[in-house]
């Protein structure tokens, strides 16, 4: 018997004055059986990191094609290709070419040091794609607030986040690797 996805409701208050970008967003994430905790979250503050009026999660781990979030013009063109983990050099190329902006965000230690100093210089010729990178102390606490329900008010200025969940405040900046 297959395993299904677990349904996360969020109520996302995003306050960037870098962009000047001030919403709520009712959001529904899907939680792919082998998706964990940490990525959930990670998808939650990416979201909140690029929200926009038509940022939207995708089919994510469940399609190849896609991006986990992305950004689509009113002609359907893609704006905004949004990659969370360590994608390859041929997905960020494809994802190069068929959207105007690529942004990818890494997470963890380790194994995300050893793919930026892979994919550096290769990801040098794509003028469309920015690489971020959010440390393991900060998405192993995200990690730990994930509930069916929450409420998250995510306040941006000069590239620091704060993230308030009633419960635990998180304070930090994104690393800018490219």
């Amino acid at each position: 018997m297959a395993l299904s996805a677990r349904i996360c409701k969020a109520e996302l208050n995003v306050i960037d004055m870098d962009r000047h970008y001030y919403q709520q967003h009712s959001l529904t994430l899907a939680q792919h059986p082998s998706e964990t905790d940490e990525r959930l979250m990670v998808r939650l503050l990416v979201f909140a990191l690029q929200a926009s009026e038509s940022l939207t999660f995708t089919k994510g781990l469940s399609t190849d094609d896609e991006p986990d979030l992305w950004q689509k013009s009113l002609s359907d063109d893609i704006e905004l290709w949004i990659e969370l983990g360590l994608p390859s050099e041929k997905r960020l190329k494809k994802a190069s070419g068929r959207s105007q902006q690529v942004i990818v965000y890494t997470y963890g230690s380790g194994s995300a040091e050893m793919w930026w100093k892979q994919m550096e210089a290769p990801l040098a010729r794509f003028k469309n794609i920015s690489v971020f990178h959010i440390d393991t102390e900060t998405t192993e606490a995200l990690s730990k607030l994930v509930q069916r329900n929450m409420d998250v008010q995510i306040s941006l200025q000069d590239g620091e986040v704060t993230w308030d969940s009633g419960e635990k405040n998180l304070s930090f900046t994104p690393e800018k690797l490219r």
